[in-house]
């Protein structure tokens, strides 16, 4: 589903056959003006989406944003100012606020993650673990928020798990399979394994051919020794357990990136109101 034919399954949703509240009892020729206002401090996302999807439901509405997406922002900043018709800013407030609180939260919490080890090498990565259909909001505002995006699905990436593993009848017959099936479809997709002990990644190494080796649930020293073995042999990432207060710790074990499927899924929302500004 691409970006409009989301927002116009969503406001489908929405709006059903009519927003009867505001053709009750607002004038069809009315104007307004109104201001989206943030009521807690964060990284501020989702105000490209914001006019797009005013855009989409009435092209006489006018958008300024006064912040650019990923600016910190704090109580009572308005960061967006909102005129044109009155029914139509009503008939899009749920919906830009609920991507925006969503947004903004995802991207408050992956910039709060990404700044403890900004000065270090290590790069915080999303996961699946995404609201179906609405993943590619999620994942921007893991970008927006100074995060970078893992695979965005099943099908742009190799991601051997510990399920493949036990399915496929254990480490080597997984990847000279994959490497076989690759090979016989001609595909160059990037190539992931995950490793649950050291010993997993010894069996790696020594079949090799991968491009990345997934440390799974590794304690700090078992991170720092499957780094020296690994060396630069394939790209390293840490998961499982991540927090905003061990973080740091691993990524000073010297992995490459660091997988947290909590900056999305333990997000919550950014309090934002849309207030109608009465002069």
């Amino acid at each position: 589903m691409n970006l409009d034919e989301f927002i116009s399954a969503a406001l489908e949703e929405d709006i059903g056959d009519g927003d009867h509240t505001s053709l009750a009892c607002i004038d069809e020729n009315a104007s307004g003006m109104a201001e989206i206002i943030v009521k807690q401090k964060g990284v501020i996302a989702g105000l490209d989406i914001a006019k797009k999807i005013f855009g989409k439901i009435d092209e006489k509405i006018e958008c300024k944003a006064h912040y650019p997406d990923g600016q910190k922002v704090g109580f009572g900043d308005v960061v967006m100012s909102i005129s044109g018709p009155a029914r139509s800013i009503l008939k899009g407030e749920r919906m830009v606020l609920n991507c925006m609180q969503r947004m903004s939260a995802i991207a408050s919490k992956t910039n709060e993650m990404a700044m403890r080890v900004e000065d270090l090498k290590a790069k915080i990565l999303d996961t699946r673990k995404t609201t179906p259909n609405f993943r590619y909001f999620e994942k921007l505002a893991v970008k927006i928020g100074g995060g970078e995006n893992h695979r965005f699905g099943l099908y742009d990436m190799i991601m051997i798990k510990d399920n493949h593993i036990d399915f496929s009848g254990g480490i080597e017959n997984a990847i000279t399979g994959t490497l076989k099936y690759l090979q016989s479809k001609n595909m160059q997709l990037k190539t992931c394994i995950e490793a649950r002990t050291l010993e997993d990644v010894g069996e790696i190494l020594r079949i090799g051919k991968f491009d990345r080796i997934m440390l799974d649930n590794f304690s700090v020293a078992e991170l720092k020794q499957a780094v020296v073995l690994i060396k630069n042999s394939m790209e390293t990432e840490a998961t499982g357990g991540i927090t905003i207060n061990n973080v740091r710790e691993i990524a000073e074990t010297g992995v490459d990136y660091i997988s947290a499927g909590a900056i999305i899924h333990s997000a919550g929302n950014m309090d934002i109101s849309l207030n109608a500004k009465i002069s």
